[in-house]
């Protein structure tokens, strides 16, 4: 089923945050039916650096191949900004969707970008963004590759002016809207009751972020299509490996951190070690 068609659903599509075939692929074996590919993750993890602009798109494609690779599952990718101005945006678009991205995420920030939960951002003219989001309707290879057009405006221009050029971006072609950062369950209900019954909409639950944590089902009463949780995975697994360095530096071994990580054959077993063998020897022995 294609991320288009599931949107269709009345039922709420939850998509956890994903930075490489790992996690992707343990996403997958949860249960989930689509990922969600976070730049903000890819910040993290690849470059150990925080989300302020500086991965890049090339590092981003890179990954949503390698992931594509790994899971069937519908991924959508955090496009930014495009990355520059609309040709950028559409060179963008072409890159990811060939990459293996189901839909593509853009946001009105300026180049470079930061984290929608962090302070001092600045934003393009809505005209602008509505002309990239058009640039990357204009580009996409297949109607089934979605465009969600996500606003920053709350944090900058106010929420009336986040629900203007949400509108906006309905208008010039987007597939899904992404208003973020919303400060109030308030917020978050306004949102849903204008736009929610005329088109999809994504909620984004930042542990510690901006918009009060909210679970699925009362996302889902108030209108919204899609949530994410963009970085949970980071923050859980880095919490983890600073246990495990200090336990490994004070011990000097992991007998003490035994019970919290998977021995040699446990590892082999999740990610198909054995079969990836027994399917390799069929194609060596001719059968």
């Amino acid at each position: 089923m294609s991320l288009k068609t599931r949107l269709q659903s009345d039922k709420i599509l939850i998509a956890p945050g994903v930075y490489d075939g790992l996690s992707a692929a343990l996403a997958t074996d949860a249960g989930f039916e689509a990922l969600y590919l976070s730049g903000a993750a890819v910040a993290y993890t690849r470059l150990g650096r925080p989300d302020i602009g500086l991965s890049t798109a090339s590092e981003m494609a890179d990954t949503m191949a390698l992931i594509a690779d790994r899971t069937d599952l519908p991924v959508i990718i955090d496009a930014d900004t495009g990355f520059g101005n609309a040709l950028n945006a559409q060179r963008t678009m072409r890159v990811y969707e060939r990459a293996g991205a189901a839909a593509l995420q853009l946001e009105d920030q300026t180049y470079p970008k930061r984290c929608g939960h962090l302070a001092d951002k600045s934003l393009i003219s809505t005209s602008e963004m509505a002309g990239k989001i058009a640039a990357m309707a204009d580009a996409r290879a297949s109607e089934e590759t979605l465009i969600i057009a996500r606003t920053d405006a709350i944090a900058v221009e106010g929420f009336s002016a986040a629900l203007d050029r949400a509108e906006a971006y309905v208008e010039a072609g987007a597939d899904v809207l992404f208003i973020e950062a919303p400060q109030t369950r308030a917020q978050l209900e306004t949102i849903g009751t204008q736009l929610g019954a005329r088109i999809p909409l994504l909620a984004n639950m930042v542990e510690g972020g901006t918009t009060p944590i909210t679970g699925a089902d009362d996302l889902e009463e108030q209108g919204f299509s899609i949530v994410i949780f963009p970085g949970g995975i980071v923050r859980a697994l880095a919490r983890t490996a600073q246990d495990y360095y200090q336990s490994l530096h004070k011990n000097g071994s992991n007998k003490p951190f035994a019970d919290r990580m998977f021995d040699f054959d446990g590892l082999n077993e999740v990610i198909g070690t054995k079969e990836q063998l027994e399917r390799g020897a069929r194609y060596g022995s001719g059968e």
